[in-house]
């Protein structure tokens, strides 16, 4: 890509997935990263609804809540909320699913040569 400026709409996003539970994502890559934006249905979990859908474990992730809520589970069994407003990473071997019955809606961020579901 040799544009300085670049601009693209995640809601017309090329790549796009939908989980088997309904959930759906969208990611555009950019220059050097790639920005996602997700909407994770009520009972989505990554270990259930990603994770056995694409065979690989969790990697690194950044990301940032718009609205509902992820309670996110380190490799160890350390676990915290996350909602609204705030901004996160998580390491490798993570776990993370949606609380209560509002959807999750969070972007997450990258890396893209490394980007995937």
């Amino acid at each position: 890509m040799n544009k300085e400026i670049i601009i693209k709409a995640l809601s017309s996003a090329e790549n796009k997935w939908e989980f088997i539970d309904g959930s759906k994502r969208s990611a555009e890559n950019l220059r050097t990263s790639f920005v996602g934006l997700g909407t994770y249905q009520p009972g989505w979990r990554w270990s259930e609804h990603v994770g056995k859908q694409i065979g690989k474990p969790s990697e690194n992730h950044i990301g940032y809540i718009l609205s509902g809520s992820f309670t996110v589970q380190s490799a160890n069994g350390e676990e915290a909320v996350v909602g609204p407003g705030e901004a996160f990473e998580l390491a490798p071997g993570h776990d993370a699913w949606v609380n209560g019955n509002q959807p999750c809606v969070a972007l997450d961020f990258g890396c893209n040569e490394k980007h995937e579901v």
